[in-house]
């Protein structure tokens, strides 16, 4: 049996994703989640270890798929993650790989695309949806951690004191990582810094 956890911040396609994939006999969904922190901490918590593989969007609140990622290749590097998600951008191909992402398709594949890729990364195997493998590396991904994460919430609308305290860092300190950010982006500012870099998938 393939034990599963999906994380969708989408009420209706996280329903019936699960319903899709309870109906095949060798498929298990343990765990609904309707946001990476959630998922995360029943990843961590004592039924967490019958998780073989975790279905997850990128793009959803408190920590996102890839940050989901990168903690589970952290903390639990057993369990193999696929990225589900709208988003066919080379920049978050490039990170979900960084973090050992085992699959990256996307949510307008047939669902038997799916269910195969499932059997075949619980083996050990990886798929890649392959319209976004000739794009995957044509780009260097130019920010560090941290200008990333003040830029995401710059592109919320936060303030650097906002975001400093967010971050718990200084305000000059944010405000260095704003404008390195913008800088290496070539824009103008930190809101057109911050849509360049959603635009290439890099937040």
């Amino acid at each position: 049996m393939i034990n599963l956890l999906i994380a969708e911040d989408q009420a209706m396609l996280l329903t019936a994703l699960a319903s899709i994939l309870d109906l095949e006999e060798d498929i298990q969904v343990l765990h609904r989640s309707a946001d990476g922190q959630d998922a995360l901490k029943f990843i961590l918590s004592e039924q967490g270890h019958s998780i073989d593989i975790v279905l997850t969007d990128i793009e959803m609140p408190k920590l996102t798929g890839l940050e989901l990622a990168q903690k589970i290749q952290q903390e639990k590097p057993k369990i193999k993650t696929i990225i589900l998600t709208t988003f066919s951008r080379a920049g978050y191909l490039r990170r979900a790989m960084d973090a050992s992402v085992k699959g990256y398709l996307l949510k307008d594949s047939p669902s038997s695309e799916l269910l195969i890729a499932i059997r075949k990364i619980a083996k050990g195997g990886r798929v890649i949806a392959p319209e976004l493998m000739q794009d995957a590396w044509i780009e260097n991904d130019p920010l560090t951690d941290n200008e990333r994460k003040a830029l995401r919430l710059a592109k919320d609308g936060a303030t650097s004191e906002q975001i400093a305290e967010q971050l718990h860092l200084s305000s000059g300190t944010v405000r260095n990582y704003l404008s390195s950010a913008s800088s290496k982006l070539n824009a103008k500012n930190r809101i057109e810094a911050a849509r360049i870099a959603h635009q290439n998938g890099w937040l």
